[in-house]
């Protein structure tokens, strides 16, 4: 398998948990969100693991103190795409790939990501996404793909046509780039929207339009895609890793 590295982002407030503790620090069976993610992508070998901190960073850290990760902080919350950005300092002239995921999706699977790494290795590909088949896809980017199952765009669902809004195969916001190729796209990736953020899915359009070959992983449970952002989604969480027997 081709060298990659790590990148979790875990900068975020998460205003939806209604609580004073940071979102990824909540906790299943004892261990925090982020942690669950570290020991997942723990399982694939990386080169390095990075975690883009910001809210609460300090809390973070201490709780990752044994991990063995490397620490990037987003100073400002300018979006994901800037979080990224904020890791090229550390892996400007890494020639790998790079897996980005967030810090509050505690039901991946090490065998799921292993697929999209295999997938993106064989395809060649600058990004590979991880999508998901939802029956109410409402609010999530939508994956368009051409005649040949290419990845042609995410379509934001403030931005979606109606026959896209059809459209039930969403973007997970788990993706696979080739380093070079991401950080040269983020370069020009501006922050040419109502939040006046940079986008990560940006990087994506930029891409495409150069050319480059994207594709996509489907995972087999939707589940695994779920970002926990609300004490309901924390509970699900919980149920679902029960399920699966991984209680601790």
């Amino acid at each position: 398998m081709d060298n990659f590295s790590v990148v979790i982002l875990a900068a975020g407030k998460g205003t939806r948990m209604k609580s004073s503790v940071q979102k990824v620090l909540h906790t299943i069976f004892g261990k925090s969100m982020i942690s669950h993610i570290v020991g997942i992508v723990r399982g694939l070998s990386p080169d390095k693991i990075l975690v883009v901190i910001g809210h609460q960073k300090e809390a973070v850290k201490n709780n990752l103190a044994r991990d063995n990760v490397v620490f990037v902080e987003q100073l400002k919350p300018l979006g994901t795409g800037d979080a990224v950005k904020q890791t090229e300092k550390i892996l400007k002239d890494y020639q790998g790939n790079i897996l980005i995921l967030c810090g509050d999706t505690p039901l991946l699977q090490t065998k799921t990501l292993k697929s999209l790494l295999k997938l993106h290795q064989r395809e060649h590909a600058a990004a590979t996404i991880l999508t998901a088949l939802l029956q109410n896809p409402f609010s999530y980017g939508r994956i368009k793909r051409n005649g040949n199952g290419e990845v042609e765009a995410i379509v934001e669902e403030a931005d979606a046509q109606p026959e896209e809004k059809r459209i039930k195969e969403i973007n997970s916001g788990v993706y696979l780039f080739s380093a070079p190729k991401l950080f040269r796209s983020l370069s020009l990736v501006k922050p040419n929207n109502v939040k006046g953020e940079y986008y990560l899915t940006d990087a994506i359009r930029l891409l495409c339009d150069s050319g480059e070959r994207i594709t996509a992983y489907l995972a087999e449970k939707s589940e695994e895609v779920l970002g926990v952002n609300t004490p309901a989604d924390l509970e699900f969480a919980r149920q679902i890793l029960t399920a699966r027997g991984e209680k601790r």
